[in-house]
């Protein structure tokens, strides 16, 4: 993949489209706000920290591997396989999503009839190779970026007033109950808000199958705020401005299972653009497709390197002349028919638990990436290696992957804490907010009893002296200085010749 795969794999998602809705119906429109915004910020000391680590070892399995190099292999069976089914249940969501969608236009066809519709052209497009998969999403992603960015031009226009015939809320909204649910409801926004933010690791999973990752990943990083700013913290505040926490359209999964359009839908609908309605609703639909083929993407590669560090069988680890791992996108495809459950569960409460099984997943995930990245800091200082070896640093060590795993913790107790008070039966509250906490540590734990029963004679935490630096890097130690005046030559060169100067600069990129 090239530079302009991994930007925009960095900022297309379709959480936000469906998720944000329940927030504001949840919390309120200020409480919404907060929570995405607490969650925005511990999203970004993670992807940071994480592009760190993959800009210098762009491997397969990311995260998952460096915890096996830089903590253990428990976390790397752990992390790995956490991660594949969190991806692996998460295609359920998707298509219970885009069955959402599509029953704005009919209601003909049940969830599990629009799902097979759905993820058979899918996986056929992951059998072709990993550029599809790249270029697919670069066209996807940029189809979401043009609809969120008109999204939130019109409803901020709608909402001040500036359409004639239809009269913008202005700040009512966010005067009628802007914190509604109060403390309960801003934790239980916590999860929507993880469930939106999945897939910002997905960066540092392709690393391993671009090109220059010493450059397009701490590129893809820098996107990501972009993605932070204008997909989640404004696309909240406009939904907060223009559509009432009481509204019927906004995606109320918590406590109705008869699922509505998206808020995103409602607001150009309510700013007088009825006509436009369609369109937007395709664009969902399509924001859909691009996260159902991540997740086939993500969940493959990880059981793909699961398999070949040891920890899944074998013959997942099999890929075709192109790359393609056919044998473990079958065994998602296989998990990913869980969907059919939905026809008995209810398309509202499959959402909810999907949502919770996958929200708390890749917050613990993300809480590990902080640590391994710790270890990661302290294992380089310890071998001796400069900072300078870094394609890509990121700042204030040890201060943010510190705080971002405080911020992770308190959103975690937070969730629990929301979940006593939300009503109902308590105990199968607490059960759906935390069962991602008894899958992780599952795995965690019985990898460590099956290594002491089958006398593994290693360390169960690697010593920082024998952390692997080496295999996979993109340079050896002392490398990177090196690399950058090549570099610097060459753009010098370039300029000499008359072909390159700031134009020719950014005609390059463009093209990479």
């Amino acid at each position: 993949m090239q530079s302009r795969h991994l930007t925009f794999i960095a900022i297309g998602d379709t959480g936000i489209f469906l998720s944000a809705g329940t927030s504001v119906a949840t919390a309120g429109p200020a409480g919404a706000l907060i929570a995405y915004g607490l969650v925005a910020l511990f999203v970004y000391g993670v992807v940071l920290t994480l592009g760190e680590m993959s800009s210098l070892l762009p491997v397969s399995g990311a995260f998952a591997t460096f915890g096996g190099r830089f903590l253990g292999p428990s976390f790397e069976f752990c992390l790995g396989w956490s991660y594949f089914l969190q991806w692996a249940f998460s295609i359920p969501s998707e298509l219970i999503a885009a069955s959402v969608i599509l029953n704005y236009w009919t209601q003909k066809l049940q969830a599990w009839q629009w799902s097979l519709i759905i993820i058979i052209p899918t996986f056929a497009l992951q059998l072709i190779n990993v550029k599809a998969y790249g270029e697919t999403e670069y066209w996807l992603a940029l189809i979401k970026v043009i609809l969120i960015t008109m999204f939130v031009i019109v409803g901020l226009i709608y909402d001040w007033g500036g359409v004639i015939g239809h009269p913008g809320p202005g700040l009512t909204n966010m005067h009628d109950g802007p914190f509604f649910g109060g403390f309960a409801g801003l934790a239980q926004s916590f999860a929507y808000a993880f469930y939106s933010f999945g897939g910002v690791e997905l960066v540092a999973l392709a690393a391993g199958e671009s090109k220059d990752p010493h450059k397009s990943v701490p590129r893809a990083v820098k996107a990501t705020f972009i993605r932070i700013v204008l997909f989640y913290l404004m696309t909240v505040l406009v939904i907060g401005l223009c559509v009432n926490h009481n509204d019927p359209s906004l995606l109320a999964a918590f406590n109705d299972s008869d699922v509505a359009a998206s808020p995103v839908t409602t607001v150009f609908r309510e700013a007088g653009f009825g006509a436009a309605v369609h369109v937007v609703n395709a664009v969902l639909l399509s924001a859909v497709l691009s996260a159902t083929n991540s997740c086939f993407f993500a969940s493959s590669r990880m059981l793909l390197s699961l398999a070949n560090a040891g920890s899944a069988p074998k013959v997942l680890g099999w890929c075709t002349r192109r790359g393609v791992p056919v044998p473990a996108l079958l065994v998602v495809l296989a998990v990913s028919c869980l969907t059919f459950f939905t026809t008995i569960w209810g398309e509202g409460i499959a959402f909810t638990w999907f949502t919770n099984l996958t929200g708390i997943c890749a917050l613990l995930t993300w809480i590990s990436i902080c640590i391994i990245n710790i270890r990661f800091r302290l294992a380089f200082k310890a071998q001796g290696r400069e900072l300078s070896d870094l394609p890509f640093r990121a700042p204030l060590f040890p201060l943010l992957p510190a705080v971002a795993i405080l911020l992770g913790a308190m959103m975690f107790v937070a969730q629990g804490w929301a979940a006593t008070q939300s009503g109902g039966n308590i105990a199968t509250n607490v059960v759906a907010v935390y069962i991602g906490l008894v899958l992780f540590f599952g795995l965690l734990g019985g990898h460590m009893l099956y290594m002491k029963f089958n006398h593994y004679r290693g360390p169960i935490i690697i010593p920082l002296e024998a952390c692997d630096f080496e295999t996979g890097a993109v340079w050896p130690a002392g490398g990177g200085e090196r690399m950058r005046k090549k570099e610097e030559q060459e753009r010098e060169n370039a300029v000499a010749s008359g072909v390159d100067g700031k134009l020719g600069e950014a005609w390059r990129r463009l093209r990479s």
